[in-house]
């Protein structure tokens, strides 16, 4: 069985790629779970010095990475590039901190001596989007190798070349051949993985329904999940926002990766008293946008990564449409080839419209106008997801109140958009999963926090 990768700015087959047997995944796994009995042992200095290698490798080959990314997915290839050495970024981060985040805890009981000490785990399969094709895999691999872990990969089935590119980076590092490797298969064959004896833990980043079905399975055989899944973030812009300033980071988090982020910002919702002027400003910096090759250093908007999750996409504002939504801005599909969707506003939002209660992965942005402050808390949880939120307001302290005790979320920013960094915790609540990842709380998921006590 063969699986054919498409370009989704030109609609024309790239390569094809043979899925693996059965028998062959079953044999990298169990030499993966061989690898993993040196690695273990190997100290995190050792470690370290082949993390940093491979950030080195990324950064040496962030023009060609970029340009494989483009292909698979559609990202504008100068994103790309940023996403290449962001994935740099986080292999020197944990190959610096690991150590210190894993050292032992002394911990005062009767006994002579007693700690906790965080121990490697085994072999973690990491289950992974398409949409930020080497940061997704890097944010797992870069802390959960650095704990003496190894990993296998199974890569959305349109981003192959570049799932085969990461494994390809690690061996060029120099890591041990086994340490990191690559399973093309697709999603039945990846059950039996997570059954596999030799695995002992899966990461997965991907929408709520993916989530419920790998969280099933590992479920069954007793493995430990982390699942960063779906969002439709909520931005709140409050009567004293500064709106040029919250307009102008609005719209760059609703169309960062074409729009096809789990938490670039989907839900604008604006007090009544600025909401003429938030639209004003916003649909001028959405328009601003320029769609088109994304191979083309000056076009900022790509294709969607599909033709099936554009027309998608484009259903969703449709059916938005049909229940009193307003589109000012966009709402048509191109003609011509590649999957292309344009920035798109919707505003008159309400509760009942696929624009409020669906997550919509493209740029399309929802503005839903409310009354007041305590309005627009309740909208904004008013949501089946909790990934990301941020909260527009000069009164600093309001901004901070709100965000650390008002809204449900994993994430939350005041005055900026939200992004994932390296030294903070990643992760959602309600249907955008649980665990967490980065930080050092991520590179604990994957480690057995072990107590030991010397009488």
């Amino acid at each position: 069985m063969k699986i054919t990768t498409i370009n989704p700015a030109t609609d024309q087959p790239i390569r094809d790629y043979e899925l693996m047997e059965p028998t062959e995944v079953r044999k990298v796994v169990a030499a993966t779970n061989r690898a993993y009995l040196k690695w273990r042992r190997t100290t995190f200095a050792e470690r370290a010095t082949l993390m940093r290698s491979a950030g080195r490798v990324l950064r040496e080959r962030a023009p060609e990475f970029a340009r494989l990314m483009t292909a698979e997915m559609g990202k504008p290839v100068k994103s790309a590039r940023a996403e290449a050495e962001k994935c740099a970024m986080v292999c020197d981060y944990y190959a610096d901190h690991a150590e210190t985040m894993l050292a032992r805890e002394q911990i005062s009981t009767e006994a002579t001596n007693s700690f906790a000490t965080f121990q490697p785990l085994g072999v973690i399969l990491a289950v992974m989007p398409w949409n930020f094709p080497f940061w997704q895999v890097f944010r797992f691999a870069a802390p959960a190798l650095m704990a003496g872990n190894v990993g296998v990969l199974k890569h959305a089935s349109n981003v192959p070349g570049c799932a085969l590119a990461i494994e390809d980076v690690f061996q060029q590092a120099g890591f041990p051949v086994d340490v990191f490797r690559t399973l093309l298969i697709d999603n039945k064959a990846a059950k039996a993985v997570i059954k596999n004896k030799h695995v002992c833990a899966v990461t997965l980043t991907g929408s709520t329904a993916a989530g419920q079905s790998v969280a099933s399975t590992a479920g069954k055989a007793l493995k430990k999940c982390v699942l960063e899944l779906g969002g439709s973030d909520p931005y709140l812009i409050l009567a004293d926002a500064d709106l040029e300033q919250a307009a102008a980071a609005c719209a760059s988090s609703r169309l960062i990766n074409s729009g096809q982020s789990c938490i670039a910002a989907k839900r604008f919702i604006v007090v009544e008293s600025v909401r003429e002027e938030f639209e004003r400003l916003f649909v001028a910096r959405m328009g601003m946008a320029k769609m088109g090759d994304p191979l083309d250093e000056t076009n900022t908007l790509g294709p969607q990564a599909r033709r099936d999750l554009r027309d998608e996409l484009h259903e969703q504002v449709q059916r938005s449409i049909a229940k009193g939504a307003r589109c000012i801005l966009g709402g048509q599909i191109p003609s011509g080839a590649g999957a292309y969707y344009p920035a798109t506003v919707l505003t008159d939002v309400k509760k009942g419209m696929a624009a409020y209660n669906e997550e919509f992965f493209g740029p399309v942005a929802s503005i839903i106008p409310v009354k007041n402050e305590r309005e627009a808390i309740r909208v904004a949880n008013d949501s089946i997801f909790g990934l990301g939120a941020a909260v527009f307001t000069q009164d600093i302290a309001r901004g901070e109140r709100i965000a650390a005790t008002e809204l449900e979320a994993g994430c939350c920013v005041v005055n900026d958009f939200v992004k994932s960094d390296p030294r903070l915790p990643f992760g959602g609540i309600k249907t955008s999963g649980y665990g967490r990842e980065l930080s050092h709380y991520g590179i604990k998921e994957f480690v057995n926090i072990k107590s030991v006590s010397v009488a």
